[in-house]
C-alpha cells in the first residue's frame, strides 16, 4: 500500500489489484495549486471549497459523501458522521470521518472533525493503525485538541494534515505548533508512505511527516 499526500487534506491511497482512493480533493482556489489526481473512489469528508474538487480526479466511478459502509473493489469503507459544533445550532456541520480497511491496514481520515469525540465515539471507530489528522485549526481540530484526538485512538501511525502551507488562501496554524505538541524534534520524513501485510506497525505511535506530492 502506498500513501502519498497532495496537500491539506488530499491524500491517494494505492494497492495493486484493489480501487485507488483519492480523500478531500482541492482545487486551484486553495492557492497551493491544483494537483494531478487518479482515482477509483473519492471520500468527501464535507462540502466546503478546499475539501470536495470532484472535477479535479480523473478516473472516478464512485464518490462517497454520505455516511454508510461501502465495499468497492476490495475496499473496504465506513464514513461515520460527525457533526462540528458552533455557537449557532443552525450552523452545525456533517463531517464524514472515514473509516478504511486497505492494504492489510486500517486507515482513519477525520476530515474536518473540529472538537474531541466522546470515549463511546471513539470506540465506535474501531482500532485505527493509520490516522490522517487535521492540526492546524482554523474550522478543524487544532494542535492541543489533535493531541487529545491521538492520545484516546491510539493509533501506530500519525500523519499531520490541514496546516499551513506557502501561497495557502487559508490562515492556519504551522505544523511547527503540532509537532511541538507531540514533543517530536526530528520527525520522520516520506515521500511515500509504503506498507504491506508483513509490515511491522510500531507499538508506540509514531508521527510521520508526509512530503508534498506534486
Amino acid at each position: 500500500m502506498d500513501i502519498t499526500w497532495y496537500g491539506h487534506s488530499c491524500f491517494r491511497l494505492m494497492e495493486r489489484g484493489v480501487a485507488s482512493i483519492v480523500t478531500d480533493p482541492y482545487d486551484a482556489s486553495l492557492g497551493i495549486g491544483e494537483p494531478r489526481l487518479k482515482a477509483d473512489i473519492i471520500t468527501i469528508s464535507h462540502h466546503e471549497s478546499g475539501h470536495n474538487a470532484i472535477d479535479s480526479v480523473k478516473g472516478h466511478q464512485f464518490v462517497l459523501d454520505r455516511p454508510g459502509e461501502y465495499e468497492i473493489g476490495g475496499v473496504f469503507l465506513s464514513g461515520v458522521a460527525t457533526y462540528n459544533r458552533d455557537a449557532d445550532p443552525a450552523n452545525t456541520r456533517l463531517n464524514l470521518v472515514f473509516i478504511i480497511d486497505f492494504g492489510g491496514q486500517t486507515i482513519c481520515h477525520l476530515g474536518d472533525l473540529d472538537y474531541v469525540p466522546s470515549q463511546s465515539q471513539i470506540e465506535a471507530f474501531g482500532p485505527i493503525d493509520i490516522l490522517m489528522v487535521p492540526v492546524g485549526g482554523g474550522r478543524a481540530l487544532n494542535s492541543g485538541q489533535a493531541g487529545e484526538v491521538i492520545s484516546l485512538i491510539e493509533p501506530s501511525l500519525v500523519i499531520p494534515m490541514h496546516y499551513q502551507m506557502p501561497g495557502m488562501a487559508l490562515e492556519l496554524d504551522p505544523l511547527d505548533n503540532f509537532l511541538k505538541e507531540m514533543g517530536v524534534s526530528a520527525p520522520d520524513e516520506q515521500d511515500v508512505l509504503r506498507l504491506s501485510n508483513r509490515t511491522k506497525l510500531p507499538e508506540e505511535t509514531q508521527v510521520i511527516l508526509l512530503n508534498r506530492a506534486e
